[in-house]
């Protein structure tokens, strides 16, 4: 039986971490998401924020277990008895950095193989940072995150459908500061 970790921070879940995901539950008997803990890196939502969303997302893929861990992902595969660490590739750019991290949990466990999975067309542009800011400046990300997850985030940033927030665009200020005033002068 052949177990896999597909480890991040999923800040939030998006439907591109859901392609490769659910992709990944049809090429390995069990998958294991796992949210990584990181103290060096500042998060909107709180670990078990994120696990609940996760696990909400992926009720529907019987062989797929939510989880966190902290420390290397050398030792959450052996945690899991896995050998294959799941990464999504979206473009040229993402494939120095995990490359790097793919030699390297190879040195530190020769039993390791990384696996690298493109998203989907539709997706390759998706990130959560992206999604929190736009989330942020009140624009709709209904296409790229789940109902639940859009729904959280409003909820946190406080960007409901009814808040009156627009994008941001246009109006020459940035959200919570006043328009400057005319002198009147043309």
């Amino acid at each position: 039986m052949v177990k896999a970790i597909y480890p991040g921070t999923f800040d939030p879940i998006t439907n591109g971490h859901l392609d490769i995901l659910s992709r990944a539950a049809l090429l390995f008997e069990e998958v294991h998401v796992v949210v990584a803990v990181n103290v060096r890196k500042s998060t909107l939502f709180s670990l078990p924020e994120r696990l609940e969303l996760i696990r909400g997302c992926t009720s529907h893929l019987s062989n797929v277990h939510v989880s966190s861990f902290e420390g290397l992902t050398v030792d959450c595969l052996r945690r899991f008895g896995a050998k294959v660490v799941i990464r999504g590739l979206r473009a040229v750019s993402d494939f120095e950095y995990e490359f790097q991290m793919a030699l390297m949990n190879k040195k530190l466990d020769s039993h390791c193989e990384t696996v690298y999975l493109m998203p989907s067309e539709q997706y390759t542009y998706l990130n959560s940072s992206v999604i929190r800011e736009i989330a942020a400046l009140g624009g709709s990300v209904s296409e790229f995150v789940p109902a639940a997850v859009e729904s959280k985030l409003r909820s946190k940033l406080g960007t409901g459908r009814g808040s009156g927030r627009k994008s941001g665009r246009g109006s020459g200020t940035k959200p919570g500061r006043k328009k400057p005033a005319r002198s009147g002068k043309k």
